[in-house]
Order: structure tokens, then C-alpha cells, then sequence
């Protein structure tokens, strides 16, 4: 029975999964992707999980697929690159049942650490590539990547962005589509990729890339709007919407299949109109592929490669309009920063008192690398904290980084940094790791991992423990510490650092947001003893404030109690009380 439901870009992928009769999903948390799964999860037809990590993520659809099920994959676009050997490889395989891989982009960074265009990753892999452009478009494109996957023998990537993911749009709901599973027929051939298979393997991808093309021109999902033609665009995805927006009277080739590109049609549509623009956010993937065929065409020489597209950004470049826009009130900036009660600060103002310098990675502890804190250097990757130390070491020797950790959260070292720590081990590495355990992944919004003791459908399970999986590398010196015992903590990374060999040292705490009830305890300021020193400014907690005649005051609506304000004052000001 058909519905209408307002629906999330991400909420409608997981629909779309559902409808198109997936029976195993597989992710890891990843800002702009993360709700796909939370939405799946509901369907207690799919069997769906958090893997440790995006190539693992990749390897458990592709197993699903190759046994005779739809399978889904899901992650955001740097995700892709962890993903990108197995990737790379089932593209020659091809599937049994249908395989589809959700790639999130983030332009405009709003969550990442690059703005990486997965159609470019595509292109390499040889992979088609569908671009819905809202909620409805994008369970429906789900649906049509399985049945094109089985069709051509493919996996297929479903690339959304930010702007789309996190939209709303009405959504068509239909029941769900049983689908048979596939026989499994035994074909090393096919399933081996040892050497000699694969060169066989690589002219089925050329070939079936070939019929894609042609056979594409009459896909649903690409289709002309013809109006005035003295201006027609190509473009795909959200940027459709703000042509919609911005040229309203111009002829518009709208694709949903955005690899390989539908040349036919696009020779065509080129040749009804007189003026020929390509609107893409990101890379000149379209705009370079229907140039080199000989069409003129007005793209990147107006437009920008970077960041999100906007209505008004189109108006001012093709339109030639002045865009007159209202000057926004001035306010301070408001950098991000971590919330009151998190145990990483706890941990930072003592890395920052003893003068230590870190080794950061992707999480929400990345945040000591800003003001007041001021304690992370570097920040690259997932895992690649551990292994960046590493490097220093083998560089500048044992000495050099006594006065250098790795900082490291517990999902990110499950993800990637136990293959870092490992091999700091194998090569006789030395140094200080700190395993930042908040039991969670913080920054994506609290999703469970292979640590916290229950799986993504909701199911206890053996809970890895961090400390033996160290102890079990071989490595002698492993210490846990309350992460907000800031003495015992200061002691510790004073010994540790000065060791020659390699230290693990795991601060726990829960995320302050995973407990929902509130401290029992919280602090306040004794006006008359604060001495206006700003030393419980200095781990930049935003529950503390100076007021206009610089004594201190704390919000206690925003105070979770952690008391490192109050280890801080020395003079008796900051007092801890019930709350």
C-alpha cells in the first residue's frame, strides 16, 4: 500500500534498501552517511551492523552479494579510500546478488578533512555511478542500482552529498520487494582475482562499460527538460535543484547515471541548444569528458571546484546578475568546541601543563588542536595518529619524541590504529600512545563499536577489551587511568614518555552525552575568593565565563560536574555543591 512520508536523503536510502529487498547492510559511522544505518536498522528484515572500518565494511556486502543476496554498503566519502581495495577488485569480479555501495560526499567540508570527489574514485574503479538530487530520488536510485547491478554484473555506487543527505523531501513508501536469493555457483574464473583471471576479468569491465554507455541514453534516470534553448545545461545531483532555481527557463539535461557517462545523449542534447553550461559541484568529472569529445562547453572557467553550490552562485556567473546580499549581524566567531563534562579536555590540560605536543586523529578530540588547548599537531587520518609518531621516531630518533604522544579514541583505534600500533611493535618502534576511551563513537553521534558490548541491532555481544588486545601485541607497559584523575594522569604520562620503549596509556571515561541523567554534583564560583587569575579558563571549558569585572561564573545549566575547574583554582574559588 502506497504512502507519502517527509523523509532525510539518508532516511529515504534506507527505504530504498528496504524496498529493494537488501537483506545485509554494512557501515561505519560517518558524517554525512551515519543515519542510513540508524534508519535500516529498523527494518528487521535486513540483517545490518557497524564494522570496524570501511574496507571491512565493503568485504561483508561484497561476501553477501557473492553468496546470493542484495547487499548494501555504506560510508562517507573518505571512507571510499579505505574501502578502495576491495572496491577496485569486485568491480572486475562483478556480483551474484546485487551489490551497492552509498558514498556520502562532503562539499563545503561541513565534517571532513578533504573535499574528495567519489566520482573521480569511480571512474578509476571502472564503477558506475547514479546522483539522485532529493529524498524521493534517492530510494528510488537505490532500488534502480540493484537492478542495474544484476543486469551488468556490477557493483554500483550511489553518491549523495551533505546537502542531500541531510535534506527532507516527500517520499513515495511501497511494500518491499522479496527478492530470490541467487544460486551460488562455484567460479574461481571469476571470484579469484590471482592474475590470469583478472586480465579476463578487466575486458568484462571495459565491455559492460561499453553497453552502459549506450544502453544509458534511455535510462529514466537521465532525461532532457526542454524549454528555452538558447541556454541548456548538463548537470546531476543537488546542483540540479539550484539550476531549477536559478534558470528556470533554460533546457536542462538532468542525469542520474553520472558514470559512464551517456554519450549519445549527451552529442545530442549539446547539439539542440546554443549556449551549452555544465554545473557540477567538485571536479570537472562531466565537464572534462564532453569536452575532450570536441563540444564547447562554459563550465569550470566560471565556477568554482570548491565548496557547495548555491542558487545565487549560479545567477552571478551565468546570469551576470549582481547578487545583492544583506550584511549578517557581526558576531564573535564561535569555534567548535568540546562540551562541558568531556573527559578529552580533562586529558589535554594535562598533556598542555606538562608541555606535551600530540599526534592527533579524526574524532572529536581533534578539538585540542584549538584554542585554549592547543595540544594537537597534526591530524591526517583514522589511525593515523600512531603510526604519524612513528614516523617521528624512526626520523629523529628516541629522544626527540619523549616530549610527543599519540592521541587516539577507542573507535578509531579498532578502525585503523591497532594496524598502526602493531606496527610500531613489529619494528621496534618506541613512544607513548594515549587511547582516548569514551566508550562510543563521539563524533558521528554515539554509534557502538566492537568495544561497547552491544552491536548496531541492539544485540549484547562480547565487548573487545582495549587493554589485553595491547597486552596481547606484547606490549609490557599498558596503564589505564581515570581520564579526569588529572594526578594520576600527570604522573603517569611523566613516566611514560621517558621510557624507550612503546607505552599505552588509556584514559576511560564515557562521553559526559551518554549518560543521560544529570551529575549529582556541579561547581560553582565563591565570588568573594575568585582572584580573577583566569586559571579555570585555561582548559576552555564553555560553562565558564568572565563577567564584565572579570570574576568568574559558571552556567549551571551547562555544568556536568567534572570538577577540573576545581582542581584548577588554587585559591578556594570554585566550590562543588549538589546540584
Amino acid at each position: 500500500m502506497q504512502k507519502i512520508e517527509i523523509m532525510l536523503g539518508n532516511e529515504a536510502i534506507a527505504r530504498g534498501a528496504y524496498e529493494a529487498g537488501v537483506k545485509v547492510s554494512a557501515a561505519y559511522p560517518g558524517t554525512p552517511s551515519t543515519e542510513i544505518s540508524e534508519n535500516i536498522v529498523k527494518y528487521k528484515e535486513i540483517y545490518s551492523e557497524w564494522s570496524p572500518n570501511e574496507k571491512v565494511t565493503m568485504e561483508v556486502a561484497i561476501g553477501a552479494s557473492i553468496s546470493g543476496v542484495r547487499a548494501l554498503a555504506s560510508m562517507k566519502h573518505v571512507g571510499v579510500n579505505v574501502a578502495a581495495d576491495p572496491l577496485f577488485t569486485i568491480s572486475y569480479a562483478g556480483v551474484n546478488g546485487g551489490l551497492v555501495l552509498v558514498a556520502a560526499d562532503d562539499p563545503g567540508l561541513y565534517s571532513s578533512q578533504n573535499e574528495q570527489d567519489t566520482r573521480m574514485v569511480a571512474r578509476a574503479a571502472g564503477v558506475p555511478v547514479l546522483e539522485p538530487s532529493d529524498s524521493e530520488e534517492a530510494k528510488e536510485f537505490v532500488k534502480f542500482a540493484f537492478d542495474m547491478s544484476e543486469k551488468y554484473d556490477t557493483p554500483v555506487i550511489v553518491r549523495t552529498t551533505t546537502r542531500l543527505s541531510h535534506s527532507q523531501g516527500m517520499v513515495n513508501l511501497y511494500d518491499r520487494i522479496e527478492v530470490e536469493d541467487k544460486t551460488y555457483v562455484r567460479n574461481p574464473a571469476k571470484n579469484v582475482m590471482m592474475p590470469g583471471n583478472a586480465k579476463a576479468r578487466h575486458l568484462v569491465v571495459e565491455e559492460r562499460t561499453k553497453q552502459m554507455i549506450e544502453e544509458g541514453c534511455d535510462f529514466p534516470i537521465n532525461r532532457i527538460e526542454f524549454n528555452d534553448k538558447n541556454i541548456g545545461v548538463i548537470t546531476s545531483g543537488i546542483p540540479y535543484q539550484y539550476v531549477k532555481e536559478a534558470l528556470p527557463e533554460a533546457s536542462v539535461l538532468k542525469l542520474g547515471m553520472v558514470n559512464p557517462l551517456p554519450r549519445k545523449l549527451i552529442e545530442e542534447f549539446a547539439a539542440s541548444v546554443e549556449n551549452l553550461y555544465i554545473v557540477e559541484e567538485l571536479d570537472p568529472v562531466i565537464e572534462e569528458q564532453v569536452k575532450s569529445w570536441g563540444i564547447k562547453a562554459i563550465g569550470k572557467e566560471i565556477l568554482t571546484v570548491q565548496g557547495e553550490y548555491s542558487a545565487n552562485l549560479l545567477r552571478k556567473a551565468i546570469k551576470k546578475e549582481e547578487i545583492v546580499i544583506k550584511p549578517v549581524a557581526q558576531v564573535p566567531n564561535r569555534p567548535p568546541v568540546l562540551c562541558p563534562g568531556c573527559p578529552h579536555r580533562s586529558v589535554f590540560s594535562v598533556l598542555k601543563k606538562l608541555g606535551v605536543h600530540a599526534a592527533g586523529d579524526i574524532g572529536c578530540y581533534t578539538l585540542g588542536a584549538v584554542a585554549p588547548l592547543n595540544v594537537v599537531d597534526t591530524t591526517v587520518c583514522m589511525g593515523a595518529s600512531i603510526s604519524t609518531l612513528h614516523g617521528m621516531e624512526k626520523a629523529k630518533g628516541k629522544e626527540y619524541i619523549k616530549n610527543w604522544v599519540a592521541v587516539i579514541g577507542d573507535s578509531t583505534f579498532l578502525h585503523t590504529g591497532i594496524n598502526s600500533l602493531i606496527n610500531m611493535v613489529y619494528n621496534k618502534g618506541t613512544g607513548t600512545v594515549m587511547i582516548l576511551d569514551n566508550s562510543t563513537t563521539g563524533m558521528t553521534g554515539h554509534q557502538e563499536h566492537a568495544a561497547t558490548g552491544k552491536t548496531l541491532m541492539g544485540e549484547e555481544t562480547i565487548a573487545i577489551s582495549i587493554p589485553d588486545l595491547c597486552r596481547s601485541l606484547g606490549i609490557n607497559n599498558v596503564i589505564e587511568v581515570n581520564a579526569f584523575d588529572t594526578k594520576a594522569l600527570e604522573k603517569v604520562v611523566k613516566e611514560e614518555v621517558e621510557k624507550d620503549e612503546i607505552s599505552v596509556i588509556i584514559t576511560k571515561a564515557p562521553c559526559v552525552l551518554l549518560n543521560k541523567k544529570l551529575s549529582k554534583t556541579q561547581c560553582n564560583v565563591v565570588s568573594i575568593k575568585c582572584k580573577k587569575c583566569g586559571m579555570c579558563l585555561k582548559p576552555g571549558c564553555p560553562a565558564i565565563t568572565k563577567k564584565e569585572d572579570g570574576v568568574m561564573i559558571i552556567n549551571d545549566t551547562m555544568c556536568n560536574g567534572c570538577n577540573l575547574c576545581f582542581e584548577q583554582c588554587k585559591f578556594g574559588a570554585i566550590e562543588q555543591m549538589e546540584r
